[in-house]
C-alpha cells in the first residue's frame, strides 16, 4: 500500500482507459474522501495531521487554452466558497514544487500559526508565497576602481564571513558577493549511475538564498552544504574564501563534467565586487561578473525581504505567516504524457490531453477560521460555519414566563431559516454566557428582565457590543444584521 497525498497518477491512468476522442473533453472529476499522510511532525491543531478531509479535483482539456477555462472555473469556485464561508482570504502566487506545471496559486488565510510566508504590497496589486516572490532593488551604487580597474588580492587574515569581510574593508555587504557551495546528486543519462554534482551560488552579500528557487532551477533537486574537506579537494580553496574567478565553469546545467556557476540575477551588471581569492586568508576587489569569470546562468535565486518595493506598483512589500486551505495547478503533460493517455483530435490524429489539478482542505477552513477569529474567551466564528447562529439563553431556568418567551423565539427564528440553539441548562447566566463565547456562536439572545418591556438583549460575539431588540420584531431583526447571510471579503 501507499499513502496518496493526490491522485493524479490514479486520474491519469482512469482517463488513459476512458478518454477516446476530442468529444468527449473537457472532463472535471472530483472526489471527497478521507485522506492519510505520513506527517512527520503532526501539529498545529488540525492544521497539520495525519488523517483529514479533502476535495481533490482533475481536469482534462485538449489544449491550454481549455486549461485556462478550467483553471478559472475553479478558481472562481474556490473564491466564492471560502466567501460563502466568510473567510478573510487572499490568493497568491505559488510555486508548483513536486506538482509540476507552468502556474499554480494558493488560497491562503493569515495567521500567526500558519506555516506558509506570503509577501503582498499594502496596495494589493502583487501577493505570492514567499517561495515564489519576488521585489523591486532599489539601485546600489557600485564602488569605484581601485588601481588599474583589475582584480585585486586584498589581505584579509580570519576574516571569512560577509559581516567580518565587509566591516575590516569598510565597505557595504551589498558590494560584496557571497559564496555558496553545494552538493546536488544527479543522474548520469548515458549511464544512468548517481553523481554528486558540485553547485556554486552567488549572491549579493546582504540577501537571502531561496532554496525552493534554486532547486527549481536545478529541475527539483534537493542540494545539501557541501563540507570543508570537499571545498578543498575540488577547487583547492579553503572554506570561507572561495570566490568564481579562476574556476572553469560549466557552459549549461546539461555538463555533468564541470562545477556549475548560479548567479542570483541582482549581481547581473555589477561592477567592482569583492569576493574569495580561493587563497587562504585573501579577498579579491574589482571584480566584474561576465569579464572576470563566466557563470553557468543567471538566475532569481534570492528570497524577498519585508520593505522591499513591489514589482508592479513601487509599494513596500510585507511577509505574513498564513495557512493554505486551496491550491491550484496547472499540470501541463508532466502526467498524460509520462502515462500515455492519448485522444483523437478532430482531424483523427493522437494527442495528448492537458491536465489540472486543484484540492481543498475542507477541516482547514474551520481552523483557519478558528486562528483567524478568536479572543481570549474563545472563539469568533463567521455566522456561515457557526455550528449555530443564534443561541437563546434565559437568564432562570426557574421562571416559567423567561423560558416559554424564550423557546417562542427559538421557534420563530428557526421558521425563519435561522440555525437557533436554545440554551435551557439549568444553569447560572455567567455558565451559560461563558460557554456560548467559548464555542463561538456569534449572536447571543439574553431573555432576561427585560421581557415584561417586550424586548430582549442582543450581544454580539465578535464585537462584544449590546442591543435591545424587539421579542415582536425579533426576526425581521436578524433577517437585518445576518443579511446578507454568505459573503467573505478578500483580505
Amino acid at each position: 500500500y501507499c499513502l496518496g497525498m493526490t491522485e493524479e497518477e490514479v486520474m491519469t491512468e482512469i482517463a488513459r482507459k476512458e478518454l477516446r476522442s476530442y468529444k468527449q473533453l473537457p472532463q472535471i472529476w472530483y472526489q471527497i474522501q478521507t485522506k492519510f499522510r505520513d506527517e512527520a511532525r503532526p501539529k498545529s491543531g488540525l492544521l497539520r495531521v495525519r488523517q483529514f478531509i479533502m476535495k481533490d479535483s482533475y481536469s482534462f482539456d485538449m489544449d491550454p487554452a481549455g486549461l485556462d477555462v478550467s483553471y478559472l472555473k475553479h478558481y472562481d469556485a474556490y473564491c466564492r466558497i471560502f466567501d460563502r464561508c466568510g473567510l478573510k482570504y487572499a490568493v497568491v502566487e505559488a510555486h508548483s514544487g513536486a506538482m509540476g506545471g507552468s502556474q499554480s496559486h494558493e488560497f491562503v488565510v493569515r495567521t500567526p500559526a500558519g506555516e506558509d510566508q506570503i509577501v503582498s504590497c499594502e496596495n494589493w496589486n502583487y501577493a505570492a508565497n514567499l517561495e515564489k516572490a519576488t521585489s523591486k532593488l532599489a539601485p546600489v551604487e557600485d564602488m569605484a576602481a581601485a588601481g588599474a580597474g583589475k582584480p585585486d588580492q586584498v589581505h584579509t587574515p580570519g576574516m571569512k564571513t560577509i559581516e567580518d569581510v565587509a566591516r575590516f574593508l569598510g565597505v557595504s555587504p551589498k558590494n560584496k558577493m557571497k559564496t555558496l557551495a553545494l552538493v546536488a546528486d544527479e543522474k548520469d543519462l548515458k549511464t544512468g549511475k548517481s553523481r554528486s554534482r558540485a553547485i556554486v551560488v552567488l549572491m549579493r552579500g546582504d540577501h537571502q538564498l531561496n532554496e525552493t528557487k534554486l532547486s527549481s532551477t536545478l529541475s527539483g533537486k534537493e542540494t545539501r552544504p557541501m563540507r570543508e574537506e570537499e571545498i578543498q579537494q575540488l577547487f583547492g580553496s579553503p572554506a570561507g574564501f572561495l570566490g568564481p574567478t579562476g574556476i572553469d565553469w560549466a557552459k549549461d546545467l546539461k555538463d555533468l563534467e564541470r562545477p556549475v556557476l548560479l548567479v542570483d540575477e541582482a549581481l547581473e551588471g555589477r561592477k567592482n565586487l569583492i569576493t574569495g581569492a580561493n587563497k587562504e586568508d585573501y579577498h579579491l576587489k574589482n571584480v566584474i561578473p561576465g569579464r572576470d569569470f563566466q557563470p553557468t546562468s543567471y538566475a532569481d535565486l534570492r528570497s524577498v525581504a519585508a520593505g522591499e518595493d513591489c514589482p508592479n506598483c513601487g509599494r513596500p512589500l510585507r511577509i505574513d505567516t498564513a495557512v493554505e486551505v486551496g491550491h491550484i495547478f496547472k499540470l501541463g503533460y508532466k502526467y498524460s504524457e509520462s502515462m500515455g493517455a492519448r485522444v483523437l483530435d478532430r482531424n483523427g490524429k493522437e494527442v495528448t490531453p492537458i491536465m489540472g489539478s486543484y484540492g481543498i482542505g475542507i477541516e482547514r477552513i474551520l481552523t483557519a477560521a478558528v486562528e483567524q477569529s478568536n479572543d481570549e474567551n474563545g472563539f469568533c466564528l463567521p455566522p456561515q460555519i457557526a455550528p449555530f447562529e443564534i443561541i437563546i439563553t434565559p437568564t432562570n431556568a426557574a421562571d416559567e414566563k423567561l423560558m416559554t418567551t424564550a423557546a417562542d423565539i427559538a421557534r420563530r427564528l428557526e421558521a425563519g431559516g435561522f440555525e437557533v440553539l436554545l440554551d435551557d441548562r439549568d444553569e447560572r447566566p455567567g455558565v451559560k454566557f461563558k460557554d456560548a463565547d467559548l464555542v463561538g456562536i456569534p449572536y447571543r439572545v439574553n431573555v432576561g428582565k427585560k421581557v415584561t418591556e417586550g424586548t430582549v438583549e442582543v450581544v454580539r460575539r465578535s464585537t462584544r457590543e449590546m442591543q435591545d431588540a424587539s421579542i415582536a420584531a425579533i426576526t425581521d431583526y436578524f433577517e437585518t444584521v445576518l443579511s446578507p447571510r454568505a459573503s467573505g471579503p478578500h483580505s
